[in-house]
């Protein structure tokens, strides 16, 4: 990624301030940048220690680091027979996260390997960026890094690896996939988003001043690169629509807190899951109905772990849930004595998916204000577009609201209000684009980028 050395050092230092400020028992920070392919070139941007209980910071690389200027290539760190085995390259490798929770038994850990000392506690998490969003849709011919068995990584997965974050925790202060690791793995969403967009801001400021250089006869080529970095932004759509299903996810715990009879999507899900893996011991031999069952319970568990919008969910029950279970109970005897507990627990799904903005039950929530019971299912349940971008302001003031007492609402609020920043700056971008291709057309050029 293609970004000013010093906007990432303050990007990333300002990413681990907020990981430290919002995680008490986190120590120290340190972001590494990766890339750029093949040779994932992984370099020690950033580190910060937390000296007190304000919040205070001391910067600074230390003095002694194999990730320091000039860093290490992939072919340096990789896994590889007879070579000590990094967490690094756990993370740029598999992308996915490594938590040293008990660091006397951490397998990757090059100081317990080499020394035999124990390192602390500590959480690695790597930063991810869509390969479409970096090189625009229909990308082919990417030069990947390999492992050492010469085959190329990261080549059947969307994402890149462009950095890693590594936060220090005070002693037994984490386990592996606790709240404070999802929080480091949701701030790097964020980062990633930040750097995805540093990167197309510097990349759209070199096209600006490569138009001001070349002939007006470039004018077509030169529009359609801008439309293209444009089009390249609408991940901010998509982004706040994630923390928003967060808010869906939220309103149907307090739905279970009121209504003790009330069976989730995720409670019902489970005990469809719980009857087909029951049954798929019997299907021995039966090798396509068995690839159906697989395939179902892939299709519940994702479901059980989406919030989308009730008719998005119905749609899902509907064309992927419902007719797999149909085949399954209509091909075999195998469910037969718990056919009609089956079907009673689907359509019990269907209501469940829909009771979620129902307002006669939202008004049950008797220990919630009333504005609250009406606002907040209304924007937990709307799709955000351009067309209706007020939703995000409206999103804030929920998040403000004194008796909304959910997880992680400040990070949820931090993360908004960066993104309606950054909405605010692609208006701008795309109306300066705009005027820099009709100056071109009309063979001019404004007094803005002269």
């Amino acid at each position: 990624m293609h970004i000013n050395s010093d906007v990432l050092e303050n990007t990333c230092k300002n990413a681990i301030e907020t990981i430290l400020l919002s995680l008490k028992h986190a120590t120290k920070g340190t972001i590494y940048r990766v890339g750029p392919m093949p040779e994932l070139r992984t370099i020690r941007v950033a580190s910060g220690i937390r000296v007190d209980e304000m919040g205070a910071m001391n910067w600074g690389l230390p003095q002694i680091s194999i990730y320091n200027p000039p860093g290490r290539t992939w072919e340096e760190y990789r896994d590889e027979p007879g070579r000590v085995k990094e967490a690094m390259a756990w993370c740029v490798e598999q992308q996915k996260s490594w938590t040293a929770d008990v660091p006397s038994e951490d397998s990757r850990s090059v100081r317990r390997q080499v020394q035999g000392e124990v390192e602390d506690c500590h959480h690695m998490e790597p930063v991810l960026v869509e390969k479409a969003m970096l090189y625009g849709p229909g990308y082919s011919g990417l030069n990947y890094p390999r492992d050492w068995q010469g085959h190329p990584i990261w080549q059947d997965t969307k994402y890149l690896v462009v950095a890693v974050i590594k936060i220090h925790f005070s002693p037994q202060a984490i386990q592996r996939g606790d709240d404070s690791t999802k929080i480091v793995k949701r701030l790097s969403h964020s980062l990633g988003t930040e750097l995805l967009s540093l990167h197309l801001r510097e990349t759209y400021l070199e096209a600006r001043e490569k138009l001001s250089r070349e002939r007006l006869a470039a004018c077509n080529d030169m529009a359609h690169e801008l439309r293209n970095t444009l089009a390249k932004m609408g991940f901010i759509f998509s982004t706040i629509n994630t923390v928003v299903s967060f808010l869906r996810a939220q309103w149907e715990i307090e739905l279970q807190k009121v209504l003790p009879s009330f069976d989730g999507k995720v409670t019902i899900l489970g005990h469809l899951s719980t009857l087909l893996l029951m049954g798929q011991s019997q299907l021995e031999g039966q090798d396509r109905l068995m690839k159906l069952s697989q395939e179902l319970l892939v299709e519940q568990n994702e479901l059980a772990n989406l919030f989308l919008l009730p008719h998005q969910e119905a749609e899902w029950l509907a064309s992927r849930i419902r007719p797999k279970w149909n085949r399954l109970l209509t091909s075999t005897e195998v469910w037969q004595e718990r056919r009609e507990e089956i079907e009673c627990l689907l359509d019990r799904l269907h209501q469940a998916i829909w009771i979620v903005v129902d307002p006669e039950v939202a008004q049950k929530l008797a220990h919630l204000p009333e504005d609250l019971r009406t606002t907040w299912p209304k924007l937990a349940y709307t799709q955000f577009s351009a067309d209706n971008s007020t939703v995000l302001e409206e999103l804030l003031t929920l998040l403000e609201h004194p008796v909304l007492n959910i997880r992680q609402k400040h990070q949820m609020k931090k993360a908004l209000s960066s993104l309606k920043v950054l909405l605010r700056t692609i208006s701008g971008i795309e109306e300066q684009a705009n005027r820099v291709i009709y100056s071109l057309k009309n063979r001019e050029l404004t007094e803005a980028y002269h």
